[in-house]
């Protein structure tokens, strides 16, 4: 059943871009102007966070769209203060949507007497009064548990399928997916069946944190068009070290599709330098002018399916129906022929 009140969206500084966009798709599906909430997110001299709504938003369906990337800690906070200021001006439902979920490698407990981050984080947000979670592929689908509120969490697969059927057009039969490592198969295997291609693994052995030791590829290779395919990727050490031993193991090319595009210290001069052909990640994080800049990373937008996501929560219809190529492609509509 459809609610009385429309949709409102406000947003952080974490992606302003991103939340543009979701206002700009979702007028043209309204057919009606949907605008951020006049708003500003700002800092005191000494860094303290300060949110004022200038809109009214009492009984009204608010959806805070806010990654918590880099500088994680400053967007968690600012996240949280809004969620508080919406809570305290009486808005009727708040659903936090981000694209990017910080703390989601820390999902557990790797060694003794380490934190639980990822589930800290989970209570905080439901503490500040948020009521629903809409993100996009959660570093560990568990971490859906971690919250008592509902968690949406919504994949790149399906737009990573059409990209791929768009620009490997009468290459399909060529192309493997790879998994970059044993814990990503079932993402890897995933794709591979919506596009219908074969799966290799590269097995990787740490010595420790950051340090790899050895890699071998799982699979057969030769002759190959290799697609990586991941959530996260930070400093592309791993990421760039597989597509070399892809290379070696006679991939004809390798390019890697990524959800997350951290891309932090030296990582897109490693990707500019590597034996990747492209990477291809999605905007769930802004990209900074260095990855706009790089010839070898390519963007796709995530704003036309988070924007019809939370179309389907305020009228209270499937978010899973976007799992299905066939509902996205419309969605995507021109970018991605079928013909």
């Amino acid at each position: 059943m459809a609610s009385m009140t429309e949709p409102k969206l406000i947003s952080g500084n974490s992606n302003r871009p991103l939340a543009n966009s979701i206002a700009r798709r979702m007028s043209m599906h309204r057919g009606m102007s949907v605008g951020l909430v006049d708003a500003r997110v700002e800092r005191f001299n000494d860094q303290e966070i300060f949110v004022e709504v200038f809109e009214n938003v009492r009984g009204e369906d608010m959806y805070i769209i806010q990654s918590t990337s880099n500088p994680a800690n400053d967007n968690l906070m600012e996240l949280l203060i809004m969620t508080d200021a919406l809570r305290r001006s009486s808005a009727d439902r708040i659903t936090a949507v981000i694209p990017y979920f910080g703390y989601a490698r820390q999902d557990r407990r790797a060694k003794a007497r380490t934190p639980i981050s990822a589930k800290l984080v989970a209570n905080l947000l439901t503490e500040a009064g948020v009521g629903r979670v809409l993100t996009m592929d959660l570093h560990a689908a568990q971490i859906q548990g971690f919250f008592d509120i509902p968690v949406d969490n919504l994949y790149a697969a399906p737009i990573f399928a059409l990209d791929i059927e768009h620009h490997f057009k009468g290459k399909l039969g060529e192309i493997t997916v790879v998994s970059p490592d044993v814990g990503g198969v079932a993402r890897a295997r995933e794709l591979a069946q919506r596009i219908g291609s074969g799966l290799a693994i590269v097995d990787k052995r740490r010595v420790k944190a950051g340090e790899i030791a050895e890699m071998t590829v799982i699979g057969d290779v030769a002759g190959q068009t290799c697609i990586i395919v991941d959530d996260i990727c930070d400093t592309a050490g791993t990421l760039c070290k597989a597509a070399e031993v892809l290379m070696e193991a006679g991939a004809k090319e390798v390019h890697s599709y990524i959800t997350h595009g951290v891309l932090s210290g030296p990582a897109v001069e490693r990707i500019t330098k590597s034996m990747m052909k492209s990477l291809v990640i999605t905007d769930s994080i802004e990209p900074t002018e260095p990855v706009k800049q790089a010839k070898n990373i390519r963007i796709v937008p995530t704003a036309p399916m988070f924007a019809q996501a939370i179309m389907n929560i305020w009228s209270g219809t499937s978010v899973s129906s976007l799992f299905d190529a066939d509902t996205l492609g419309p969605i995507y509509e021109g970018m991605y022929s079928r013909g």
